[in-house]
């Protein structure tokens, strides 16, 4: 199993993107590949053991010089991590650095992690807000397991991350912040830069603050004004570090900030000032390479894109694959609520968007709009799926197509609105009153957001059913490169509407029954309102079959119950596939959702050690691959990691009898490859 995605392109501003049958564009400089891809999941790339460790990951591959007499080292993977406080533009300088990495053509991975706040205490521990990039030459799928690079904006951001740093490992501080105060908020009772304590690191000290205000001075900003561009003066000077591409970063500045144009070359002053220190200052004696990624890669269109994005992107092409109206009901919540505010950008493709008073209106409204003939959605995170759990099952009782999209985060309760979580697949499962049985479709990757929601749509509008997509925080606010499909690679995703009667009385004439079902997939017929002759009647209460009239009948409602579980049970969906190369493992590690790049660079780790070990990674969480339980079967262990209290496992026993291992993980982080690794090996070896 290889990762999904590769070879990206500049991001371009999302507002400017307009999918239509294919996909949207590129961005402002798409790549075309011709490359192959070259990695397997056992030679190359991730499968050396080291690639989301430690300095010993990023493999140096030899040293050049520069006429200015720098070294220029060669690497085959870099690992950076910016970290300041949550109003210091770490995501922002996240961001771009990952925009000009695409455009540059490596491979890469991101995970931003920030507080819930809007404006956490500055200075604070919790107030900190970081953003990792892991980039290669080669194929990978996690965003590292531990930095090589740290870039520490304040004592906060120095304490809140330093144990996740390797000895040996790259620390650039900005000293200004280091002073009595800032460091006395965190328990430093002398500074780390002094004490010893950061000895095993090669630590760069540099003034950030007052480097920026100093190349600043001509634009006459105030000293708080111009503190504000210390995070472009830090991406400055990583851009030099890593020969990153410099021209689209200025672009995106003068129109980000197009109606302030003082602030717009203030900006990209900082910026280039941080990377002309790079270049003169002899603490920096030497910069990085990391070649792009064409040679892994199929050749195609590639641009950088993140899995709300994605997410919205694959509803939007859905909508047109299918020729229905797309009609968003939502009310705004984290992590879900960018897919809200990317979709009600693209009115110009039939989209409509509705923010709703609250979770209960959102799902409402979207389900009206099922019944008048859209491609109904609603987006949500755990604690909206709970207001929404009531109308969901209305959907179920109706038997029309929705969309319950869910990016899980951490609970119970409003819980850890930023922090990823897997948790809500058994409220997925079961959280509704009575039989009420739901498919559920969960994406592996940023990228695979985008087929997931064509595979969801797919069920729904085929099956007639609401369908949940879960994604969680992890894949929503990280990236990746995606291949953009050509138009005749999507799937032809039309509906018939039922536009005359479709039953005969004994007595000749003709009617239109809402519950007369499709012999092969149970789906009953999709009649919109207003239809002559078709009129018909709808609600929660339990139908006849057939004629949809209210029926009390126990048979009736035991035949009603029986059949829409059949038709959930009867989704055709792939058999699961099993990764299994040397044909000798007698383990099997089997994940869903957002595990899969920590489970596949963990796997691969285990090959390359020696060890045999198979994998295999469900999209359908209802109704499982046929197969499943015959592969399970088949292997001696079972090892199944979650980042919840083991949901699947539970369910994996109860179906199929299998005493499955279950490793759970819930501190709102993704598991790190190294620990699964561990895990792993372990398993093989009982």
């Amino acid at each position: 199993m290889t990762s999904q995605v590769s070879s990206p392109a500049e991001q371009a501003d999302p507002a400017e993107q307009q999918p239509g049958f294919s996909p949207p564009g590129a961005g402002d400089e798409p790549s075309r590949l011709t490359g192959q891809r070259a990695v397997t999941p056992d030679s190359g790339g991730e499968d050396d053991g080291t690639e989301d460790g430690g300095t010993e990951g990023r493999g140096a591959a030899g040293a050049t010089g520069t006429p200015g007499g720098k070294e220029v080292r060669r690497l085959d993977r870099v690992i950076i991590r910016f970290a300041g406080d949550s109003g210091d533009g770490m995501q922002l300088t996240g961001d771009r650095f990952t925009s000009e990495t695409a455009s540059f053509g490596n491979d890469l991975s991101t995970l931003p992690n920030f507080p819930a706040e809007i404006r956490a205490p500055a200075g604070t521990l919790p107030g900190v807000s970081s953003f990792q990039l892991h980039f290669a030459d080669h194929d990978i799928l996690t965003p590292g397991d531990a930095p090589n690079v740290l870039v520490a904006m304040n004592p906060a951001a120095l304490k809140a991350n330093i144990a996740d740093v390797p000895r040996g490992a790259e620390i650039i501080v900005n000293t200004d912040e280091f002073t009595k105060r800032p460091m006395a908020k965190v328990g430093y009772a002398t500074s780390p830069l002094e004490d010893g304590s950061l000895d095993g690191y090669n630590v760069h000290p540099v003034p950030l603050t007052t480097l920026t205000i100093e190349a600043l001075k001509e634009f006459g900003l105030s000293r708080k004004e111009a503190e504000r561009s210390k995070n472009m003066f830090a991406l400055g000077l990583l851009s030099w570090m890593y020969h990153r591409p410099t021209e689209n970063t200025e672009k995106f500045l003068r129109k980000k900030f197009a109606k302030k144009p003082q602030i717009a070359e203030a900006n990209v002053a900082a910026f280039r000032a941080g990377w002309n220190f790079g270049e003169t200052t002899e603490d920096f004696a030497v910069s990085y390479e990391v070649a792009p990624a064409a040679s892994a890669f199929p050749a195609g269109t590639y641009r950088n894109i993140s899995g709300n994005l994605a997410l919205s992107y694959g509803l939007i092409a859905a909508s047109r694959q299918a020729d229905l109206p797309l009609y968003l009901g939502s009310y705004p919540i984290t992590p879900a609520s960018d897919i809200l505010h990317e979709l009600s950008k693209h009115k110009n493709f039939g989209v409509r968007t509705f923010q709703a008073e609250d979770e209960i209106a959102g799902i409402g409204a979207a389900l009206g709009a099922a019944f008048g003939g859209a491609l109904a959605v609603t987006t949500t995170s755990g604690p909206g799926v709970a207001l929404k759990s009531e109308t969901i099952g209305l959907a179920v009782s109706l038997e029309l197509p929705l969309l319950i999209v869910d990016i899980q985060r951490g609970g119970p309760s409003t819980g850890l609105p930023t922090k990823t979580e897997q948790a809500d697949l058994l409220q997925a499962m079961y959280g509704r009153n009575g039989e009420a049985p739901v498919p559920i479709v969960a994406p592996k990757t940023p990228a695979d957001c985008f087929d997931a929601a064509l595979d969801a749509a797919r069920i729904a509008l085929t099956y007639r059913t609401p369908v949940f997509l879960l994604s969680d925080g992890y894949l929503a606010n990280g990236s990746e490169p995606w291949r953009i499909p050509e138009p005749d690679e999507l799937p032809d995703l039309r509906v018939q509407f039922t536009t005359t009667p479709n039953h005969e009385l004994a007595d000749g004439t003709e009617v239109f029954w809402p519950y007369k079902r499709d012999p092969e997939t149970l789906a009953r017929p999709w009649a919109v309102p207003g239809t002559p002759g078709l009129e018909h009647r709808i609600g929660g209460i339990e139908k006849q079959d057939g004629t949809g009239n209210i029926s009390y009948d126990p048979a009736n409602h035991d035949f009603m119950v029986r059949t829409r579980q059949a038709k959930v049970d009867g989704i055709a969906v792939p058999d699961i596939e099993v990764d299994d190369p040397s044909g000798e493992a007698r383990t099997l590690v089997l994940g869903w959702g957002s595990t899969y790049g920590p489970i596949t660079a963990a796997v691969r780790r285990v090959r390359a050690a020696g060890a045999h070990v198979a994998q295999a990674h469900l999209r359908h969480l209802n109704p499982f691959p046929r197969n499943l339980g015959e592969v399970l079967a088949g292997y001696d262990t079972v090892v199944v990691p979650e980042m919840n209290l083991g949901q699947l496992a539970t369910l994996l026993r109860a179906r199929y009898l299998v005493d499955v291992r279950s490793h759970t993980q819930v501190s709102g982080m993704p598991f790190k490859a190294e620990q699964l690794a561990t895990v792993l090996k372990e398993a093989i070896d009982v």
